[in-house]
């Protein structure tokens, strides 16, 4: 079920260095059934790898125990990342000349919320996920998707039956693999000759610096820069082409491989970059577990302080780094009334570890708490333009990342 990691995930080094332990969590998207249920946990700890530069956690949990039972996640419900979505495909159409005879190909593809919009562009398809929910919803809404892990033996199966992609996309799974290299391996075996690969993963180096430690749990495995990428695809034949930072899930890069083609200037910066201002070193990394503890004593205070004032307060996202978010500071039902969510699969749950009850949004206008704390952050602003009717009844929000602070 789950076993502390030896070596480096991807170069295999042993010389691995902790430099951020979280303490034993739950599981992040197992929402829990039954509020007195006992949940297993698992510890939490980072990583740095000295030979590759990659950022790692130290234990993996059995992907079948993460992915496969009753999964939570289902990307539709979110309206900014389903129009990031349509800009990428929409740009990837122009731009590679996709039609009937091409094919797009996406691993961890949930409920078909990207490949979506190639259907609907007459550009055939085909969505790989473990997940049996949202890859039900997927084939139901015309998207054909497989329910399976990527591995290197499906690769080798739909590649003998003649499938390889002119376009590859792998959006914020690349972390969540245990097998890292089999599943880079998988990636290269579906390419098409000519074809690209465009994987999206969250920046480290903006976890690091906005102190963003929610976005580690147990599903996030690794956490990229540029250069560990370089490193990890290298090995594969595969070299970064392009690269883009995106503002996305609190700040991401969009990267372009292929087995052949120009490098650009934006990444030649970026390794530089990254070598001059540390990256590839331990001590970029070291104060970090410091940052991370008087963040947590900062938001309990900052919430304490308003609850002996009289003032309620809920929460609005019952995402995994809100999970993350809460056992580690232990916040729960004592300063908490509840949280929400718009995903109708989470409704009715209980948030994992600390037990908050999960609600539909219409239930803050219902109860009118005085402050909403967002544990889904990284989409404050959409959240918050949803939310505009509790803000002008005098509702205000607490941003918990970098540092806690009331909007």
């Amino acid at each position: 079920m789950t076993g502390s990691v030896g070596s480096c995930r991807s170069c295999r080094s042993s010389a691995l260095d902790l430099f951020l332990d979280l303490g034993w969590t739950p599981l992040a998207d197992r929402l829990v059934q039954n509020p007195d249920a006992e949940e297993p946990t698992f510890p939490l700890q980072v990583g740095f790898c000295p030979d590759c530069a990659l950022v790692q956690i130290l234990e993996t949990v059995s992907p079948s125990l993460l992915f496969e039972e009753d999964y939570p996640y289902y990307s539709s419900f979110s309206p900014a990342l389903l129009e990031h979505a349509r800009g990428n495909v929409k740009e990837l159409i122009t731009d590679r000349h996709l039609g009937p005879g091409s094919l797009v190909i996406e691993p961890a593809s949930n409920d078909g919320y990207l490949l979506a919009n190639y259907v609907d562009a007459g550009v055939p398809v085909l969505g790989i996920d473990p997940a049996e929910g949202p890859a039900a919803a997927a084939n139901a809404k015309g998207v054909r998707t497989i329910n399976a892990f990527l591995t290197r033996d499906l690769a080798e199966s739909l590649r003998a039956d003649g499938l390889q992609a002119d376009v590859i996309h792998a959006n914020n799974v690349l972390a969540h693999v245990a097998d890292t290299n089999g599943f880079v391996a998988a990636l290269e075996m579906l390419l098409a000759e000519d074809g690209i690969i465009v994987v999206e993963v969250p920046y480290v180096r903006e976890l690091i610096e906005h102190c963003e430690f929610d976005t580690i749990y147990h599903e996030h495995l690794c956490y990229f820069s540029v250069t560990s990428l370089s490193h990890l695809f290298g090995r594969h034949g595969l070299r970064i082409l392009e690269i883009r930072e995106l503002s996305i899930h609190g700040g991401s890069l969009r990267v372009f491989l292929g087995r052949e083609g120009k490098q650009g200037e934006q990444v030649r910066t970026m390794l530089e970059a990254e070598s001059t201002d540390g990256l590839l070193d331990l001590g970029f990394y070291q104060d970090f577990q410091g940052r991370v503890e008087r963040l947590r004593e900062d938001l309990v205070a900052m919430l304490s302080s308003l609850h002996a004032s009289g003032h309620s307060i809920a929460a609005y996202g019952a995402s995994a780094k809100g999970s993350t978010l809460l056992n580690y500071t232990g916040i729960g039902t004592e300063l908490l009334d509840f949280v929400v969510d718009r995903n109708t699969h989470k409704q009715g749950k209980f948030m994992p570890g600390k037990h908050l009850p999960i609600h539909g949004p219409e239930h803050i206008l219902e109860e009118r708490p005085d402050f909403l704390l967002l544990l889904a952050w990284n989409f404050a602003e959409e959240i918050m333009a949803q939310q505009q009717a509790y803000r002008e009844l005098g509702g205000r929000f607490i941003v918990p990342v970098p540092s806690p602070a009331i909007i």
